[in-house]
């Protein structure tokens, strides 16, 4: 074993355990930046002592146990004994460490699952939806400013403003770090809904790195959404959220070839598409399209997956309904992305001439200055037009603008032909 070993592990688990970890404090503390601080705290204590003292058996439970130690005994310092044992039920004073159990135990409620319960708490109606998508993205999600930027189409400095801004707000404001009852979750489900969307979706592209995929937060996205849809059985959109990572999980193992390179969508051998995910999110599908009520954005969304889950190729592909549900996506949803979209499925349904009409318009608009996925559709479109220069230099020029390492590489291949 080098000495760096127990760096790596540290590192490993935190990426890992943070979320959780993070979760799990904010029940006893009742503040997330305390929360994150006292994450962090554990972190370098364990960089501090695995290289010298050893490396945990578990080092999960280790970062848990320690980190909830650590917060305890804050409680204890920072809070009147009183107003505490009226919070959690226990006499944190006279109980030993080895029983912290019983702290989760009496702050059990309807969710059940402590980063649900985080994500809910911190999508607060006092917070703009902007700040309350970033803040959450940040601590439960593990995104960086600049993933979190890429997804909102800003800039670095704007993300890290809005979740500043965010925890001094939730402070100030004293907002109760508890849920609302079962009857006001609704209110907030559209900003829990749009975080574990972008949390998935970093995931299935990652947005800087090596990693094509980061597939530990698809994982955690989806199991957060089935924990959802369980918990709010009768809203189309959460199973239509459900459904669309159901489906998009399927891709996984097509996605990269033997040796890890990544492998575009209409270059993927369906054949190795997970079937049984596929079952799963068109039965959550139609369970949306069951509780009916007006379309929206997510329930689209796992229209168009489906569409391609179907189909047994790129050419069988029933691209004219893709571009009449992108369509409606922009109307219900107004999005570039979306629109980029739908000039793909315009572009296959009615020809590539078509499909760079709604592109022009699209890069007028520019939004997308930054998002390498624009001069990649250009580059598509203009080869198929048989202007090849120009497509390659436009693929040059989406290789230039990612900064995922897989991603570069596709386009770079492409430029040069």
């Amino acid at each position: 074993m080098t000495a760096t070993d127990p760096h790596r592990v540290v590192e490993a688990a935190w990426r890992i355990e943070a979320a959780q970890l993070i979760a799990r404090l904010t029940r006893i503390v009742r503040d997330v930046g305390l929360a994150e601080e006292i994450a962090q705290d554990t972190l370098v204590l364990a960089l501090e002592q695995w290289p010298t003292q050893g490396i945990p058996r578990d080092p999960g439970p280790w970062l848990m146990a320690t980190a909830k130690h650590r917060a305890i005994d804050l409680v204890r310092r920072r809070i009147r004994y009183g107003e505490k044992l009226a919070e959690i039920g226990r006499d944190l004073e006279i109980a030993p460490v080895d029983e912290q159990d019983a702290v989760d135990d009496a702050l059990d409620d309807h969710v059940g699952d402590d980063l649900l319960r985080l994500i809910f708490i911190a999508c607060h109606p006092v917070l703009s939806t902007e700040a309350r998508t970033a803040l959450t993205l940040r601590v439960v999600g593990g995104l960086s400013t600049e993933e979190i930027a890429r997804a909102f189409l800003v800039a670095e400095p704007t993300v890290g403003q809005r979740i500043v801004r965010a925890k001094r707000t939730l402070a100030a404001k004293r907002v109760p770090f508890e849920l609302p009852p079962p009857d006001q979750l609704p209110q907030r489900l559209a900003s829990v809904l749009e975080v574990l969307y972008l949390i998935f979706n970093e995931g299935y592209s990652a947005t800087a790195g090596e990693d094509w995929m980061r597939p530990d937060l698809c994982r955690e996205a989806l199991r957060l959404g089935r924990v959802l849809a369980g918990l709010m059985p009768d809203q189309a959109e959460v199973h239509g959220l459900v459904a669309l990572m159901e489906i998009q999980s399927s891709r996984t193992w097509a996605r990269t070839d033997g040796g890890g390179a990544a492998i575009l969508l209409g270059d993927q051998d369906r054949a190795r598409w997970d079937r049984l995910l596929i079952r799963r999110g068109l039965a959550a599908l139609a369970r949306a399209q069951e509780i009916g009520g007006v379309l929206g954005p997510f329930v689209l969304q796992a229209e168009i997956a489906a569409c391609h889950a179907r189909a047994r190729s790129t050419a069988e592909t029933d691209w004219s309904r893709l571009a009449a549900l992108y369509l409606v996506l922009t109307h219900v949803w107004p999005s570039p992305v979306a629109e980029l979209n739908r000039a793909v499925a315009v572009g296959m349904a009615q020809g590539p001439a078509d499909g760079m009409e709604i592109v022009d318009k699209v890069q007028a608009g520019g939004a997308l200055d930054q998002y390498p996925q624009l001069p990649a559709v250009r580059a598509d479109l203009l080869a198929r037009l048989g202007r090849t220069a120009e497509a390659q230099r436009e693929y040059a020029r989406a290789a230039a603008l990612t900064r995922n390492a897989s991603e570069r590489e596709i386009f770079r291949r492409k430029a040069e032909g």
